[in-house]
């Protein structure tokens, strides 16, 4: 069984030299679309995240040949303000058990003061433990999110921390480009959540 990918960005969303834009070429993965980037909403986020996988499940569930695949389970690729999003998502929605897995890359941390002057529907942070399998990458040098706090948030969510170095927020300016690293690493989740790649 394969699976659907869903790209999550941050706030501002990933431009055009972000590992998740590069992804979104190279392998033709869904880029989840917002309606605004710029003053994100933290319900109108989870409305969009339910749309979007509610649209994916309705158009696998189509009608199709025996010879054709089985419909696909979701995986979530989420980075920065993409992961706070995950968790929202998953405390409130009925849709959870059609997501396989999910990668979240660099949370920003929205409760920081300044952020949370700028983002104050995004506090607090869900603490949940999410119903699906999930792998959480961090740097120690990341200045959207302490190294402690990423850490934290992997213990509240249940997800498999990675202690990714000194790779500052793993965006575009952390110098990664398509960031191969990354994606054997989305592979390999899939893999051992029992997803196909």
């Amino acid at each position: 069984m394969t699976s659907k990918i869903l790209l999550l960005p941050g706030w501002q969303n990933s431009g055009p030299e972000h590992w998740q834009s590069l992804w979104e070429a190279e392998h033709r993965y869904e880029r989840v679309l917002q309606h605004d980037w710029l003053r994100p909403l933290r319900g109108d986020w989870i409305a969009r995240l339910e749309d979007v996988v509610l649209s994916a499940c309705e158009s696998a569930a189509t009608p199709t040949p025996a010879s054709s695949p089985a419909p696909k389970p979701i995986t979530l690729v989420a980075h920065s303000l993409g992961c706070i999003l995950v968790a929202a998502w998953a405390s409130v929605s009925r849709n959870t058990h059609r997501v396989a897995c999910a990668m979240l890359v660099a949370p920003g941390d929205v409760e920081r003061e300044e952020v949370r002057e700028m983002l104050p529907s995004w506090s607090p942070v869900v603490r949940q433990r999410m119903p699906f399998p999930s792998l959480l990458l961090a740097c120690r040098n990341d200045l959207y999110c302490g190294f402690e706090r990423a850490h934290g948030f992997a213990q509240s969510w249940g997800s498999t921390f990675v202690d990714y170095g000194d790779h500052g927020h793993i965006n575009t300016e952390s110098g990664l480009g398509a960031w191969p690293d990354g994606h054997n690493m989305l592979l390999k989740l899939q893999r051992d959540s029992g997803v196909a790649t």
